[in-house]
């Protein structure tokens, strides 16, 4: 009988309520067809491949991560609650040794969602990856958490929700913004002025195949995460890297997806995007399962498969090469950089545009932060949308100093309520969430 070298849990959850649309490329199929795969390719039968059944997330594990506004359940459905909490199921079974990894193939995604939520953005409403991983912090004080997010579209939700966190990595391996959305992703971001470097983005040409991902993979990112040593590293997996992805330019395989997964050896892995339903995602996934329970996966082909025919140019392997150089000695130098950006400042600030498409709205922000040489500092959020909102929400990071803590207490405290429809405060060193509503 096959046997898994690693233990590995998955859970589905394929939401048949929740589509933007019949036709829209983010809809039930993408699963389904997923499942068939691998009820028909028997990996339910293989020894230590296990399925396990979604939780379902509560509205606390969702303020501790992000300001809804009005509030939770406007901006919400019950299979984003699933949806989530199928990855923190995935998360509990890792953390509580059920399994050794784990793979949560879930839907609606969530990479896209920030911090502050006014509706939704790039498919995503909230971001089921971070609810996963402030409740486990919370509930079983893990501390440094690293992100490696493969979907083709640069992880921005993710990345502003970490932004100002040294203890969470976050890598996005994602196409150029400059060629897809959400237009972001770049080298030069590289987290706020308290975690320079805790960010990491390359962003890889169009048409890129497996020699280029697999390359950043083990002179990059590998290198990069034995640095940091983190306490456990999850995989965004999206899947529209694929060659036949019919949003995306990319030129990657089912063979390469295991191949990455293999060298990566996530302990979680979260599906966010792929929208090729029949001609890759049964493949990719069948392979990403495989090379997560350390099983051969050299036999996963998609049947159209012809590695020749998406092959990448040598002027795509040397920027790849050029690209890689950059990112590691900005890692390198992180701690230059990061003194040079925060001066002598006490507050930093940043004004930001945030277009939401898949609601079709746009937000205004004016963000604030305490540069702070004790904690990741005290955060304070100006936010307005098109819907006629306009909010304050104030963020207490979970190793608050004091002084932070106070500042956080103190905007709270101190804020002008008749300029506001609602006032936030979100205090992780006590995990408590406050509203104030005009």
């Amino acid at each position: 009988m096959l046997r898994a070298k690693y233990k590995t849990g998955l859970v589905f959850f394929p939401a048949f309520d929740w589509a933007i649309s019949p036709t829209h490329p983010e809809r039930e199929e993408r699963l389904l067809y997923t499942q068939d795969q691998v009820f028909e390719e028997g990996l339910f039968d293989i020894d230590g491949i296990q399925e396990l059944k979604p939780d379902i997330v509560t509205i606390k594990d969702v303020q501790r991560v992000h300001f809804c506004v009005p509030d939770v359940e406007h901006v919400t459905t019950e299979s984003h609650f699933i949806s989530a909490g199928g990855a923190k199921r995935i998360g509990m079974a890792v953390l509580d040794k059920e399994i050794e990894r784990g793979f949560a193939l879930v839907r609606p995604p969530g990479h896209h969602a920030m911090r502050v939520v006014h509706g939704a953005r790039g498919f995503c409403n909230v971001n089921i990856e971070a609810i996963m991983i402030e409740y486990l912090r919370e509930a079983y004080n893990i501390d440094k958490v690293a992100i490696v997010d493969t979907d083709c579209h640069h992880g921005d939700g993710t990345q502003d929700i970490y932004w100002h966190d040294p203890y969470t990595l976050f890598i996005s391996i994602h196409q150029d913004g400059r060629t897809l959305y959400p237009g972001s992703g770049f080298p030069n971001e590289m987290g706020g002025p308290n975690a320079v470097g805790a960010t990491i983005n390359i962003p890889l040409p169009p048409h890129t195949s497996e020699e280029g991902f697999l390359y950043v993979i083990k002179n990059v990112v590998l290198p990069i995460l034995d640095d940091f040593k983190p306490d456990i590293i999850i995989n965004s997996a999206g899947q529209d890297n694929h060659y036949s992805d019919p949003i995306t330019n990319m030129n990657f395989s089912a063979q390469g997806y295991a191949a990455l997964t293999s060298l990566l050896k996530p302990d979680i892995a979260v599906l966010e995007g792929g929208y090729s339903i029949e001609g890759a995602l049964p493949y990719v996934n069948v392979g990403i399962i495989l090379a997560m329970a350390g099983i051969d996966y050299s036999k996963v082909k998609e049947p159209n498969y012809d590695p020749d025919s998406i092959r990448q140019t040598p002027e795509i392997t040397s920027y790849i090469k050029k690209l890689g150089e950059e990112i590691l000695i900005n890692w390198e130098q992180k701690g230059k950089i990061e003194e040079k950006i925060r001066g002598a400042k006490e507050l930093d600030e940043r004004d930001r545009n945030i277009f939401y498409d898949t609601d079709s709205l746009h937000e205004k922000q004016k963000e604030t932060i305490r540069v702070c040489s004790d904690c990741s500092g005290a955060i304070r959020i100006d936010s307005s949308s098109d819907l006629g909102s306009h909010i304050l929400a104030i963020h207490i990071p979970r190793k608050a100093c004091r002084d932070c803590k106070g500042l956080g207490y103190k905007w709270y405290d101190t804020a002008d309520a008749s300029k506001y429809d609602m006032i936030f405060l979100q205090d992780r060193t006590e995990n408590k969430y406050l509203t104030l509503i005009e």
